[in-house]
């Protein structure tokens, strides 16, 4: 079905548009809890059996005080360096003889690697009979098994999306319990234990569900997917999505479209179209053209003009709304730049490598995300790029409010212990996270780049970067692909994300800029990105390091603290220069400041180049 409109001679008013079928049940607060070290649980059938203990959620077993205590035997995810070490007696659990492993990161109080479950008994209301149910997890970390009353429901296992799971056939009008099984273990498919996603060096290999947890009721017809595509050009969006249709007939009813501009100035009335649709057993596709005549706000950086959007369908089975938020933007290479609604781009990045030392995870609140961008561009930032993993729904809502570009990774670096297009398990795995993030954030007008993730080692690589590029460049044009940030340079890439654009290359010693010339301002970046004719952005530049501050070690009042800066600070102590830490604290502060600044004004001063990402500034 296809449909064209003309909104202006159509209007209805807001308040007609609010109601909504959809009922929710919050499932937020305590839960039974039990740790299954041993992964006995399935065999031994926990899931129809109760638990002595118990637990919150949202949160993780960290921020619950569940786990082991930290030793040398502890079992990190994540790369860690062997080294000999002699520091002060409270640290004697570390001390053994000859080489050790110890981390170099936050680190929590307490942790665990392995199978636990979470138990909730629920009452159905009498009204859901005949809906369709679904119970909605939005961030779990990271595979989740549902059971309800003992039968099993399904298994999921995305890092950046929430898990949902239909339990329309086992939740009936009375109680019912509820049993989830989570796995934070690295197992078939292994993303690379070094992701961002899953390391303990950055958020934490935690183990929990955070974000909204809620069992949600619609009508047995009901919108499944919405998703809408700018077209600047013409003033025009297409909206296409996915019906549902579960009462095992035939249907039909009304779409009705309502949309408005989110600003002060604009029409506090909402624009809207509607159409008599066809809708069969099963899921069927729709697709109408908005047109939004003379009256277009559009959305960049500067002016973050957003609009919202309600899908209403009525039927027999009910009414149901799908709501959602997008601007109005075409974001393109051009040339070897970028361009935003034909005007020119340059983004100036840092990298968010999912490091949260409060929780241990990503925040899901919207004021949390904010507070991060605000910081960031009170330094003069437009761009974030996430470093193998995705941010939650609050993150986008975030950038989409305040003007904000993201480049968003399919939560995996697959290296070291792991590859890509050799036949694994992680091969059909990215390909359905990217499917993943695509349907649940494809929308918000922030998300204008996408990579499967970061230096991706494999023989099989490029040919399985390239029909990923592919795949998307055909599929959806609301954002800009490249198949790895790193590496590898793809002919089909609509942007390039490598590293040679830096004062000092990984290897270069004293034959780089920084070491083999006076500091001058002659230099940039035209050598390094001449051969290209699409646009290069420098993928991790910086990395200058500074001496910790241990004045910080206070500071960490969360579930992850310092034990690495308490490290540092003892065996400084122990070499008798304790005195001196804040002397090498403010000289090498000082000279990352000026490498800094030599890395951000080489690129500025370099023509015909489309960006920086900074690894990485951290408040």
């Amino acid at each position: 079905m296809k449909a064209k409109y003309i909104l202006p001679f159509l209007v209805i008013i807001l308040a007609g548009c609010n109601k909504s079928d959809v009922d929710h049940i919050d499932l937020a607060g305590q839960w039974q809890f039990r740790m299954d070290p041993q992964d006995k649980g399935v065999a031994e059938k926990w899931f129809g059996t109760s638990f002595s203990d118990s637990i919150t959620l949202p949160g993780s077993m960290t921020t619950n005080g569940k786990g082991y205590d930290i030793s040398v035997k502890t079992q990190w995810t994540g790369s860690i360096v062997d080294s000999s070490w002699y520091f002060d007696e409270k640290y004697a659990p570390y001390r053994q003889p000859g080489n050790v492993k110890v981390p170099f990161w936050l680190q929590p109080d307490k942790y665990y690697a392995g199978a636990a479950w979470y138990m909730k008994t629920v009452e159905i209301p009498k009204e859901w009979k005949n809906r369709h149910i679904e119970l909605f997890l939005e961030r779990c970390h990271w595979e989740t098994r549902v059971w309800v009353d003992g039968t099993e429901a399904g298994l999921q296992n995305s890092l950046a999306t929430p898990h949902v799971y239909d339990l329309t056939k086992l939740l009936t009008p009375g109680v019912h319990t509820i049993a989830v099984r989570v796995d934070n273990r690295v197992k078939d498919i292994d993303p690379g234990i070094n992701s961002h996603s899953i390391t303990d060096h950055t958020q934490s290999n935690w183990n929990g569900i955070a974000g909204k947890i809620m069992l949600t009721a619609k009508p047995e017809i009901f919108i499944e997917e919405m998703r809408i595509f700018p077209d600047v050009a013409n003033g025009t969006a297409t909206v296409r999505g996915v019906v549902k249709n579960v009462t095992g007939e035939d249907s039909h009813g009304k779409m009705t479209i309502f949309t408005k501009l989110n600003t002060p100035a604009a029409d506090p009335q909402q624009k809207a179209v509607d159409e008599e649709i066809a809708i069969p057993q099963g899921a069927s596709s729709f697709e109408f053209e908005i047109n939004f005549g003379d009256e277009l706000g559009l959305w960049d950086e500067f002016y973050p003009n957003l609009y919202s959007m309600t899908l209403r369908l009525e039927t027999d089975a009910g009414t149901h709304e799908k709501k959602g938020i997008f601007g109005m933007r075409e974001f393109r290479a051009e040339g070897t730049r970028f361009a935003i609604n034909d005007r020119p781009v340059f983004l100036r990045g840092t990298l968010d490598c999912a490091i949260f030392p409060k929780t241990g995870y990503p925040p899901v609140d919207t004021a949390s995300w904010k507070k991060i961008i605000k910081t960031c561009k009170s330094h003069g930032l437009n761009h974030i790029r996430f470093h193998s993993w995705c941010p939650p729904e609050a993150a986008f809502a975030a950038a989409d409010e305040l003007g904000f570009y993201f480049q968003v990774e399919c939560s995996s670096w697959a290296n070291q212990s792991s590859s890509i297009g050799d036949g694994k398990p992680i091969d059909q795995w990215i390909r359905d996270e990217s499917e993943r993030i695509v349907k649940a954030y494809g929308n918000h007008p922030s998300f204008v780049m996408m990579a499967y993730g970061n230096e991706p080692a494999g023989r099989n690589r490029s040919h399985y970067l390239t029909d990923f590029v592919s795949y998307w460049k055909s599929k959806d044009n609301r954002r800009v692909y490249t198949g790895g940030a790193g590496w590898p340079v793809l002919m089909e890439n609509d942007y390039h994300n490598i590293p040679q654009p830096r004062i000092q290359g990984w290897g270069e010693g004293l034959r780089s800029i920084i070491n083999s010339t006076p500091p001058n301002t002659e230099f940039d970046w035209s050598d390094k990105i001449g051969p290209y004719d699409v646009p290069v952005v420098s993928h991790e530049i910086g990395q200058w390091c500074v001496y910790p501050n241990f004045r910080e070690i206070e500071k960490y009042d969360g579930v992850l603290k310092p034990r690495n800066f308490e490290i540092f600070r003892d065996m400084l102590n122990a070499n008798g220069m304790g005195h001196l830490a804040d002397s090498f604290q403010l000289a090498s502060g000082k000279l990352q400041a000026l490498c800094y600044k030599a890395e951000i004004e080489a690129a500025l001063r370099t023509p015909r180049f489309a960006g920086f990402q900074l690894l990485s500034l951290q408040d």
